[in-house]
């Protein structure tokens, strides 16, 4: 039977066709279940029908098996089995319009913001700072905006610091107490994340968010797939990236309250790195940007093991969620099945909590928003299967893809501004050479002060007829003025050429 529908995303059948209706999509949302239970074919099958109804879709491919959706599915006989399975009978194979990003700028397109634009409070994130060396970067945030300085790469944030140590004390009168020392351990923080190669991602072009929501001439939304198998070696990194995005949406976007489809959706993969460890603060402004940017039109989809990953507070503004199997063999994973369990509308025709332990690969317990917002009652699903590719595409196919695509040639090339860097470098210069100079003066000022005294040494007297005592006398003192003057002079040469 078709099950493809005009209003409504097609998820899979469970005793009946389950949807997720479009105007339901901002409403956020979860996909959890133990590794290798499908979570990523799920989150496949959404980014497709999203794009296949006109809405730009984010997502970051942990194990690059994402990019094959770039690439026609090859109808598998699994896939062709579970349509047949579940009806599916307007199955299709089928491509997504997708754009490739890449930290690194090795896999896709360069991604890269600025110092400036990340500002202090997600920096200190990545760069692991305590409340104390988080509050002097703060101070040298304040400082740079105070003094019109632009603060764009590392290398502006490595001299702004520089800046601060230098004066210190001068700035802990107007800013509050700031210590070399504590400005030394965020240098060497600094360090690490270089080394981790952050200094890749700042810098400009900076990317552009309206190059995130891109559709195609045939109304399809453009997928873009951000390759993160190499960043997760750097977690924090990471989760700290994929939160500036959600906040720039949230800053850059204007409000359009409910559409009737979402403007872009968001997946956020590997979802517990970004709570691992985080500050309170942190987690509130998660919350904030998390309720507010819905009524921008972005939808939110957290991706991760288990439901316990995420606060509370987040979990409770997650409308949308698809629950693959979890394993229950410790107390522990036994408390975070019936938590899982307790979060979903019961069915009274099976157990949730049993449920969620006995499904196979590509089952999911399935609860989504339905009319007047409501959440369905969960229904044990199987999940339909992609239209695209089920794995990675080739290195060659996805140098072609990136080569091709509507920004190649966009963020290559690097930007190098006159920005904090060049200011505070000029700024040395300038003062070492003012000192150079005032150095060089007091030198002249002592070398005429010694020439008149030089000057004044007495004349001898002259005399037609000199007595054999003023004859000595005489002698002696022309010797000892010449005496003089030789050390005088070489002493000035000597000084001047050390200074020069």
């Amino acid at each position: 039977m078709p099950l493809l529908t005009p209003d409504k995303l097609y998820v899979g059948t469970s005793t009946r066709p389950e949807y997720l209706i479009h105007k339901y999509g901002n409403r956020h949302g979860l996909i959890t279940g133990a590794t290798g239970t499908g979570k990523t074919v799920t989150l496949q099958v959404l980014a497709e029908g999203f794009s296949a109804i006109g809405v730009p879709v984010f997502a970051a491919d942990i194990k690059g098996d994402l990019s094959g959706m770039a690439q026609t599915g090859q109808m598998l006989d699994w896939q062709v089995k579970r349509a047949q399975e579940i009806g599916f009978d307007d199955y299709a194979a089928a491509k997504s319009p997708v754009i490739f990003w890449d930290l690194f700028g090795k896999q896709g397109h360069p991604v890269r913001t600025t110092i400036s634009e990340m500002g202090p409070l997600l920096l200190s994130r990545i760069l692991g700072l305590n409340d104390t060396q988080e509050g002097v970067l703060n101070i040298a945030f304040k400082y740079a905006d105070d003094n019109g300085l632009l603060l764009l790469d590392l290398k502006d944030l490595r001299a702004l610091l520089i800046e601060v140590a230098e004066n210190a004390q001068q700035l802990s009168v107007t800013y509050g107490n700031v210590a070399s020392a504590t400005v030394g351990a965020v240098q060497r923080s600094l360090l690490v994340l270089e080394q981790q190669g952050g200094d890749n991602f700042f810098g400009e072009k900076a990317l552009e968010i309206s190059d995130l929501m891109r559709t195609t001439p045939d109304g399809r939304g453009v997928v873009s797939i951000l390759a993160a198998d190499e960043l997760m070696r750097s977690p924090r990194l990471y989760a700290t990236f994929l939160l500036w995005l959600l906040s720039e949406l949230f800053e850059v976007l204007p409000e359009v309250g409910d559409p009737d489809k979402p403007r872009l959706v968001f997946f956020f993969d590997e979802a517990h790195l970004l709570f691992d460890d985080a500050p309170k603060a942190l987690v509130d402004k998660v919350e904030q940007v998390v309720k507010l940017v819905r009524s921008k039109g972005v939808g939110v989809y957290f991706v991760t093991q288990n439901p316990v990953d995420i606060p509370d507070a987040v979990l409770a503004q997650l409308s949308n969620r698809v629950q693959h199997a979890l394993r229950a063999y410790t107390p522990k994973e036994q408390k975070a099945v019936r938590a899982a369990a307790d979060s979903f509308r019961p069915n009274p025709a099976f157990s949730t909590e049993e449920v969620i332990t006995q499904m196979g690969v590509g089952e999911a317990l399935v609860s989504v928003l339905e009319d007047k917002g409501i959440p369905s009652i969960v229904g044990r699903t199987l999940i339909r299967p992609p239209s695209g590719k089920v794995g990675p595409v080739s290195p060659e196919e996805r140098r072609a893809l990136i080569a091709t695509s509507p920004v190649a040639g966009q963020y290559d090339q690097v930007i190098d501004r006159e920005s904090a860097f060049e200011v505070l470098q000029k700024k040395a210069g300038a003062a070492q050479q003012e000192a150079a100079q005032q150095k060089q003066a007091e030198m002249a000022q002592k070398q005429r002060e010694a020439q008149d005294r030089a000057d004044r040494v007495p004349a001898p007297r002259r005399s037609t007829r000199a007595s054999p005592v003023e004859a000595a006398m005489t002698s002696m003192a022309r010797s000892v003025a010449t005496s003089l003057g030789r050390a005088l002079v070489r002493g000035i040469l000597g000084s001047l050429t050390r200074g020069r």
